[in-house]
């Protein structure tokens, strides 16, 4: 895993559900079929509410046109992030587009977990409000090692809460990995 993850930040804002993160309709797609599994990168977040896509103007999309990867890597979100149904496509639709990590006040139980086990993304928990700081389109950076976000475009940088023992898991790529890898299952 990367040590330093650089890129263009998509903020949301709270409650941001996993219907939002991959409307129930796309849920048709193959998850092991590589050209069918990017129709669920095309469609992620394409069910946000508008006044909440790209806060604070709204209105700016997460996929661009066609295309199944977004030009945003990191989701700056509020609280509760990815409430709703326990989908596990949501964190996998997040991934095919690009998403790398999220970065929220706080997360739904089961997004985070269905997060960790799949090591689809690093679910990066804030101390503080973040996505009224960040705005839509800065460059960020993150310090993985130091759980540090600077903000290049504003130059700002905030602490964030540490990962702990699931950054292994994420970092082995999935909960299976990470067993198979430490010895717990062959």
């Amino acid at each position: 895993m990367e040590k330093v993850i650089q890129g263009k930040a998509y903020v949301l804002g709270n409650n941001i559900d996993t219907d939002q993160i991959i409307p129930a309709e796309h849920l048709v797609y193959s998850l092991n079929d590589e050209e069918e599994s990017k129709k669920y990168g095309h469609f992620a977040l394409s069910s946000v509410p508008l006044e909440q896509a790209g806060l604070p103007g709204g209105r700016i999309p997460f996929i661009d046109g066609d295309k199944w990867q977004s030009d945003f890597n990191i989701i700056i979100g509020g609280s509760n992030f990815g409430c709703g149904s326990s989908r596990e496509h949501a964190p996998f639709a997040l991934e095919k587009a690009g998403v790398k990590t999220i970065i929220a006040e706080s997360y739904a139980r089961i997004f985070y977990r269905n997060s960790v086990d799949g090591g689809f993304l690093i679910p990066y928990e804030s101390p503080i409000k973040l996505n009224d700081k960040i705005k839509t389109g800065d460059q960020l950076e993150i310090d993985i090692e130091n759980n540090i976000v600077k903000n290049l475009t504003r130059e700002e940088e905030y602490v964030l809460n540490p990962l702990g023992e699931v950054f292994p898991i994420v970092n082995a790529g999935g909960l299976f990995n990470y067993a198979r890898t430490t010895g717990m299952i062959s």
